[in-house]
């Protein structure tokens, strides 16, 4: 008698998955649809669909740490009815101590999702290729789609619109400003990325970006030219996790793209300042700026719990 194949986990069945590895990955109608239920279940957290995650549980892969990343991931999967596993690169080495189709594999057959914050975006390709799971990107050097999944229910909830606003990036080049690049393919928002000739946007993304023509994306070297009209303005860390050893010449190149009172004066007077966290504050952003009537930082900052949610549920629907 042959035995019963093994069972996978109520979720997991091959090959009938969505994946969220980029913006790029839903359609602009769906970015529309996971923003208006991102602010239902806000609005209305015990909607019934509310335990959709009853007895699942999702793994998460952290090879970068993070406060709000992990505790949003780990709240919005208790929130609905599932639980998450924290996993370090001390338990799983992507590509080193067994292939990543193997260690997918593997995860597959006992996990309902993985949530994956990393290095490497071809690595989290690589990984959702062979999953027979949905897999979350939840930050890689090129890419943060969560955040900005987040960061555009946050103007929503300021402006009261989603795309015909001007945002301006200021600062280094970086997975938020590639992220930008992608969703403004997807959103009609004008986007200016001011930062300094030795600190650009990965230009792959850029040019693409500029070739899909759904609306206006440009570089600047001039912050206070930038930002003039904007009603956005946004900034991160000036040197990324991991790339520390690069931060003096950062900081060099960048000394004059900072988000201060007399940067903000140049804007539209009601303009919302943004910052994905954590801040070097005197840096990239000023105190008065971070804590002051023009930021939105930690609201931003509540809504990756609601949008990741969102996100969770939009991937259940196949």
């Amino acid at each position: 008698m042959n035995p019963s194949p093994i069972s996978r986990p109520s979720g997991a069945e091959p090959r009938h998955h969505r994946d969220f590895l980029t913006e790029l990955d839903f359609t602009r109608d769906e970015v529309i649809e996971t923003l208006a239920l991102a602010r239902e279940l806000k609005e209305l957290p015990d909607r019934p669909d509310a335990v959709a995650l009853q007895h699942q549980t999702w793994g998460m892969i952290f090879h970068k740490p993070s406060l709000r990343t992990r505790i949003s991931f780990e709240v919005a999967l208790n929130q609905l009815g599932g639980r998450g596993i924290y996993i370090t690169d001390n338990e799983i080495q992507l590509g080193k101590r067994e292939t990543i189709a193997d260690a997918a594999r593997v995860l597959s057959r006992y996990l309902n999702g993985i949530i994956i914050r990393t290095f490497s975006q071809t690595d989290v390709e690589e990984l959702a290729k062979y999953a027979d799971i949905p897999v979350i990107n939840a930050l890689t050097d090129l890419l943060h789609p969560c955040q900005i999944m987040s960061d555009i229910l946050t103007i929503y909830e300021k402006l009261g619109r989603y795309e015909n606003f001007k945002l301006v990036y200021i600062g280094d080049g970086n997975n938020i400003t590639n992220s930008f690049l992608n969703l403004s393919t997807l959103l009609g928002i004008e986007l200016v990325v001011a930062t300094s000739p030795d600190t650009l946007p990965d230009m792959q993304v850029f040019e693409r970006a500029q070739k899909a023509g759904s609306s206006r994306v440009v570089i600047s070297h001039e912050p206070d030219e930038a930002v003039r009209g904007a009603h956005v303005i946004y900034t991160d860390v000036w040197a990324s996790m991991g790339q520390k050893d690069q931060f003096m010449a950062k900081e060099q190149a960048l000394r004059a793209f900072q988000v201060n009172k007399e940067l903000v004066k140049k804007a539209d007077k009601d303009c919302i300042v943004m910052h994905c966290l954590p801040a070097e504050r005197g840096r990239e952003i000023t105190d008065e700026m971070m804590d002051g009537p023009h930021s939105v930082v930690f609201d931003q900052a509540e809504n990756r719990l609601h949008m990741q949610k969102a996100i969770i549920l939009k991937l259940l629907e196949g």
